[in-house]
């Protein structure tokens, strides 16, 4: 063979050694569907320097549009659920969104969910998502703090690592995740700490999940409570939530309240209580006739971190009461709203409640 034809075909070789290469990259990323809810992550205002904005104006196939790079990480396809701030979000639309992501994630064609979501009650949302969604396939929830619109907005990058997350094996089995300002954090540990700054979510108790950086991920901590598979809760049928209401204790507080619950048709109550999740004595006599009253009650606390021991200075034993472990008083809502779809026991609910 002469040396310029032996040449030529080394260099046909390669090229299509490469575009073989290129090929199986293409094929081989992952299926990520992007749900979207709305929230500030798709809010808009009138210059990228003020407060004030509204949220869920922006639809998803924009915001993903915005940011770059994006697609070379997975295979993407965007679903709007919904469009609201997350101070609107509602048992009907988290019924919905837990419903299509269960439809999605049983299907060979999808091999994880992004959910953009109002981080107001994103926590509430991805903890409820963690009892219900029926796969170990990557679940990962993302917002921001800043609109779309903000100088500096953080929502672009969030959205980034977010799908990374999703599409990384590493993210399989650990229940759902959020990922906003480049932590890993796990639906049940993670909570809102500050209104406005951007590094607001936090996970006192448990620590991260992980990192991401620039979709580059590093996992080091694998939620330990029962969630997604090991969950026994279905909402394949369900349609509406029994009414768990909140009341927040301080001082002389009023037992009035609890009654007023009770009336009004709640089939639990979450007390958001002072300290060790205390209430006045006044209080805990009003939240004893609930029981007998077939309401189940829960005693969470106010105060930011540490848990609610049992017959600590309450005695839930003799009065009938549930408390809360590490869950505060908006997740032990969720919690309860799905307990007593199954069982109205406070000795049953009890143990979910150290088990999730």
């Amino acid at each position: 063979m002469k040396q310029p034809q032996r040449v030529l075909n080394i260099f046909l070789a390669v090229v299509v050694s490469c575009f073989s290469q290129c090929a199986l990259g293409q094929t081989s990323k992952p299926n990520i569907v992007v749900l979207a809810t709305g929230g500030t992550i798709a809010g808009a205002a009138a210059t990228g320097a003020q407060a004030s904005y509204t949220s869920g104006k922006v639809t998803i196939d924009a915001m993903l549009d915005a940011v770059p790079g994006i697609r070379d990480l997975a295979t993407l396809k965007g679903e709007q659920i919904a469009n609201v701030g997350s101070q609107d979000m509602s048992f009907e639309i988290m019924l919905k969104l837990a419903k299509r992501i269960n439809e999605l994630l049983a299907t060979n064609d999808v091999d994880g969910v992004v959910v953009t979501h109002g981080t107001d009650t994103l926590e509430e949302s991805a903890f409820f998502l963690n009892l219900t969604v029926k796969s170990d396939k990557p679940v990962v929830m993302v917002g921001s703090m800043r609109p779309s619109t903000a100088i500096s907005a953080d929502g672009p990058l969030n959205l980034y690592d977010a799908v990374a997350v999703a599409g990384d094996p590493n993210a399989k089995g650990r229940g759902v995740l959020v990922v906003m300002n480049d932590w890993i954090q796990g639906a049940h540990s993670l909570t809102k700490t500050s209104t406005t700054a951007v590094q607001t979510f936090m996970s006192p108790l448990r620590g991260l999940v992980g990192i991401s950086s620039y979709g580059k991920n590093d996992f080091y901590n694998n939620p330990s409570w029962k969630h997604t598979t090991s969950s026994e809760f279905d909402i394949s049928d369900v349609t509406q939530l029994p009414r768990v209401d909140i009341i927040f204790a301080d001082e002389d507080m009023s037992p009035d309240l609890i009654d007023c619950s009770v009336r009004n048709g709640a089939k639990g109550i979450v007390i958001a209580g002072v300290g060790n999740g205390n209430m006045n004595k006044a209080s805990v006599d009003a939240a004893a006739r609930a029981v007998k009253q077939g309401v189940v009650v829960v005693r969470s606390s106010r105060v930011p971190t540490g848990t609610v021991g049992r017959n600590v200075e309450v005695k839930d034993d003799e009065l009938g009461f549930v408390a809360s472990d590490e869950l505060n008083p908006q997740k032990s809502r969720i919690l309860l709203s799905l307990a007593l779809l199954k069982s109205h026991t406070p000795e049953q609910i009890q143990q979910m409640f150290a088990t999730y």
